[in-house]
């Protein structure tokens, strides 16, 4: 199980994915990462997805390759669904169009970001 760097508390969920690896992901940013790639997912694109790991996990980067034909599992460990934030839904969407596909970053990373379209806040 490889855990990325977003622990925001103590919600850890999991995306499985294709063969049923699982990737333990804080519910909060796994939420906001469901939005997103299922909206890549209804328009039939494929793309990368790619995070850190933590130090403590040892470092390095994860890129998984997620396509319509790939099953994708997004498990929750909280019973509420979070709030969503629109300013990281924009974020994350924004960087899924570029070469290196839907980069995970925290949301306080994303907070820390320009807006992404003209004219939002």
């Amino acid at each position: 199980m490889i855990t990325p760097v977003l622990v925001q508390n103590e919600l850890m969920g999991y995306l499985v994915y294709g063969d049923g690896t699982e990737y333990e992901i804080d519910d909060r940013a796994l939420a906001h990462l469901k939005i997103v790639i299922g909206s890549k997912l209804r328009r039939q694109e494929g793309f990368f997805v790619s995070w850190e790991h933590r130090p403590e996990d040892g470092s390095g980067r994860v890129s998984i390759w997620v396509s319509p034909a790939i099953p994708l599992q997004f498990r929750f460990v909280g019973s509420k669904p979070p709030q969503l934030n629109r300013h990281w839904l924009e974020v994350l969407a924004d960087s899924s169009f570029g070469p290196r596909g839907l980069h995970l970053v925290s949301e306080a990373e994303a907070d820390k970001m320009p807006p992404v379209r003209p004219g939002t806040a």
